[in-house]
């Protein structure tokens, strides 16, 4: 008898089963509407301009292993990335390079599971395990990797998304966080371009949100690519009394996703505190991985240190999020244009203007980055998938980036389609 007889079947991934569908489909005209990475206007991988030829260019490659934290370059370039301060103000902050944005949130709950205490209560006989509270949607792995790493830790959700209203559901956010979350509970936030609803916070509801992590002695956990967007996290840091996490992956921002290059940050109270934090965190990693990959953190760490690749890499990140925005308005006139049942806004994405400050008007009802929740039932997916060969999530969610010139009217005839044939209570 094996000793592995009583491992149960593993379901199937739902997304990377739709990716190995979508490859087997020999329909001519499919679209594969669930990737998570950026493709061009032909629905091809975009290798950006700015990354091309660095390492064909680097005389000094070689396959040495890197450091325990990682690539010195892309530490010191992650770091004011995210933050937007020199080095001899981050003094309180330890950073180690990841295995990409999964292996960032892998570490942190790993750090945060190992070195946080239960929540304290009133008596022995009260205490309780601590619990990690996740957006309800949210990117399908972060509730994965917290079972993986400590299946005691309660795994609790706060709203987020109205399907209802197809909105923020802001308010049922800050009651759950405030009444049902405990002192010492961990709160995994995403930073920017919210996966998979595409709908943020305004920068009033963000403080909304710090202030209740202060007063609650909640630990943040944050996700996110920031540039512009690291507004939230840089809110955070400003709160001296807050400590977090914040998960930094570099695949969509550079279109580095089989690279695997990113950063996890863990913000402390002290400089003190934060070298005792980073030794911790090279002694986790070692046991798991020993080093990070060095082909990819080059690339990110000659862009962010050389002022011209800079502005080049700024420039590749507008070309792409401002064919995402232009695929979200082509879907949704095509969607108007033939009467499709529904209100289609919410997939607009606002024309984000580059100010220090955003109302919260700016932010209601509107989508931003590469998901888009479309409203469609799993009933509805599905005779889509099956008919007519349109892959999306089935909870609705689509990757703009999958949209083109040439699908995108073939795409909104599907969907109004199934909309008006398929009940989406079936």
């Amino acid at each position: 008898m094996s000793h592995f007889e009583g491992i149960a079947d593993t379901p199937p991934d739902a997304a990377f089963s739709l990716v190995a569908a979508f490859a087997a489909d020999k329909f001519e005209t499919k679209v594969d509407l669930c990737p998570g990475f950026y493709r061009d206007e032909n629905a091809q991988p975009w290798v950006l301009p700015c990354a091309k030829q660095l390492l064909h260019e680097d005389p000094t490659v070689n396959h040495e292993h890197l450091p325990l934290s990682g690539h010195p370059d892309l530490i010191a370039g992650a770091r004011s990335l995210v933050f937007g301060l020199p080095e001899a103000d981050l003094s309180r902050v330890a950073t180690i390079q990841t295995v990409s944005g999964t292996g960032s949130n892998h570490l942190g709950a790993r750090f945060i599971s190992d070195e946080l205490p239960s929540a304290a209560a009133a008596s022995e006989k009260a205490r309780r395990q601590k619990s990690v509270w996740i957006s309800n949607l949210s990117w399908i792995n972060h509730t994965e990797i917290w079972l993986n790493v400590n299946p005691a830790i309660a795994r609790c959700t706060y709203p987020y998304y109205n399907p209802t209203t197809q909105s923020l559901d802001y308010a049922g956010m800050q009651h759950a966080l405030r009444h049902d979350a405990a002192a010492g509970d961990v709160v995994v936030l995403h930073g920017c371009a919210h996966n998979p609803t595409g709908l943020d916070l305004s920068h009033d509801q963000w403080r909304g949100i710090a202030d209740i992590c202060e007063e609650k002695r909640l630990q943040g956990f944050s996700t996110g690519n920031p540039t512009a967007d690291a507004w939230p996290i840089r809110h955070f840091f400003s709160r001296s009394s807050l400590e977090c996490c914040v998960a930094q992956s570099f695949s969509k921002s550079f279109g580095l996703y089989s690279e695997r290059v990113g950063a996890l940050h863990v913000v402390t109270r002290s400089a003190e505190i934060a070298a005792r934090v980073s030794g911790k965190l090279k002694l986790l990693q070692r046991a798991e991985i020993t080093t990070p990959p060095a082909f990819g953190a080059r690339i990110v760490a000659k862009v962010l240190g050389d002022a011209a690749l800079y502005r080049q890499w700024e420039g590749d990140l507008l070309r792409m999020s401002g064919r995402m925005r232009r695929m979200r308005e082509r879907l949704v006139e095509e969607l108007r244009a033939r009467g499709t049942p529904g209100e289609w806004g919410h997939v607009l994405s606002e024309v984000r203007k580059m100010r220090s400050e955003r109302s919260e008007a700016d932010e209601i009802g509107v989508q931003i980055g590469m998901f888009s929740m479309t409203g469609l039932s799993p009933a509805q997916v599905k005779v889509l998938v099956e008919k007519y060969h349109v892959y999306l999530l089935p909870s609705g969610r689509i990757s703009v980036t999958g949209l083109t010139e040439m699908n995108v009217a073939y795409v909104a005839e599907a969907f109004d389609k199934v909309l008006r044939s398929v009940d989406s209570t079936e």
